[in-house]
């Protein structure tokens, strides 16, 4: 391996730390090196706090002078939350900037590496640009299609079902299973269920960790938390109503009495259009995306989940498979109507497969059609 790949590495190994805390920001990481040693490093941990630049160059003092920089994503060249990095690389008098990816930001898109480069900064961008990438999905589609990137978690025996014939479904997968639901849940912005599942289980679809459970990286902050519910049916005693973090609930329903109920209980009530067989989901996404929505995770039964599979909406299926059968009255993972004939089948292409404790999760991704 180059120096050059193994310090943008490094750098992406220090941005992998703000997986759980940089929300809405991206997760960045940054290492100086000069005469070929490692003079400072830096990764952002929260958005308003410093970005990964300034911490390496905190770290590097006076020595950043004729440094190379490491960045994971473009530094950024506009005032934020915090003022723009580009600055503060220019002022240290850094002579190389090395980026793994272009800020897919319209503020910034290349204007960073610009403005480096008109101060005399020797700039590069590109390497390891796939791995960066990977580490913030839901950043990037969001600022190049106004979407956050989307996560359906689903649970299953091996012969497909996801709970019995009367509803029980606790528990189909183990407990190390659980525990990394729990991980995709603390890197979301929003945790997204249907009406129909919370009176069914329920849920509280909160992180139950701490940083001593998420390999010591910064403490969790809790998601936001999304009730599709277009007739209001919401109970204002529901437990994720008991429970610490923002809920959302979006309806079609005009009942004013309802919508006061749950206001009083810290819910937050916003319209949303509906379409036939429920609310809009891409309505849906674009007010998750007006927040600051990067990576969205759906939790809920078969038909929302199978509704956002049909809707072509969904980037990422994570599907946990237990080693056990529940028989032929068992309820099945996805409610996806019309599908007859093979030529309509939804394909996928899988991404990974791996064992989380007697349980496998498989990550696979929808196939784009051809045109």
């Amino acid at each position: 391996m180059s120096d050059d790949h193994r310090y943008m590495a490094r750098a992406l190994q220090l941005a992998a730390r703000g997986l759980y805390s940089t929300d809405p920001n991206p997760r960045v990481g940054c290492v100086l090196v000069k005469d070929g040693a490692v003079i400072g490093e830096g990764w952002h941990a929260r958005a308003g706090e410093p970005h990964a630049e300034v911490h390496a160059l905190r770290a590097a003092g006076a020595a950043a002078a004729g440094a190379t920089a490491y960045v994971s994503l473009e530094p950024c060249s506009h005032q934020g939350r915090t003022p723009p990095c580009c600055d503060a690389l220019v002022e240290a008098g850094v002579a190389r900037v090395v980026a793994a990816l272009e800020d897919p930001n319209p503020k910034v898109s290349g204007e960073g590496l610009a403005r480096l480069r008109a101060a005399g900064i020797t700039t590069e961008a590109g390497l390891l640009a796939a791995e960066a990438e990977a580490l913030n999905p839901g950043f990037c589609k969001r600022m190049r299609t106004g979407l956050p990137w989307v996560r359906v978690k689903l649970a299953m025996s091996l012969d497909g079902s996801t709970a019995m014939a009367s509803g029980e479904s606790q528990w189909i997968t183990g407990e190390h299973a659980r525990r990394d639901v729990q991980r995709l849940r603390a890197r979301s912005s929003a945790i997204v269920t249907g009406s129909g599942t919370l009176l069914a289980d329920d849920p509280s679809l909160n992180v139950r960790l701490g940083a001593e459970d998420l390999n010591g990286m910064a403490p969790v902050r809790q998601p936001l938390r999304v009730v599709l519910d277009r007739r209001l049916r919401t109970p204002p005693e529901a437990r994720l109503l008991q429970q610490e973090g923002p809920v959302l609930i979006l309806t079609a329903s005009d009942d004013g009495a309802a919508t006061r109920a749950l206001q009083a209980v810290g819910a937050e009530v916003a319209p949303c259009a509906e379409s036939e067989q429920g609310l809009n989901l891409e309505a849906v996404l674009l007010t998750l995306a007006a927040r600051e929505c990067n990576e969205v995770l759906v939790e809920s039964g078969p038909t929302l989940a199978g509704a956002f599979v049909q809707a072509g909406l969904v980037d990422e299926l994570i599907v946990y498979l237990a080693p056990h059968l529940m028989g032929a009255d068992a309820r099945g993972l996805l409610h996806l109507p019309g599908l007859v004939r093979m030529e309509q089948r939804i394909e996928l292409e899988i991404q990974d497969i791996r064992a989380v404790g007697r349980d496998w999760r498989i990550r696979a991704r929808p196939r784009a059609r051809p045109l």
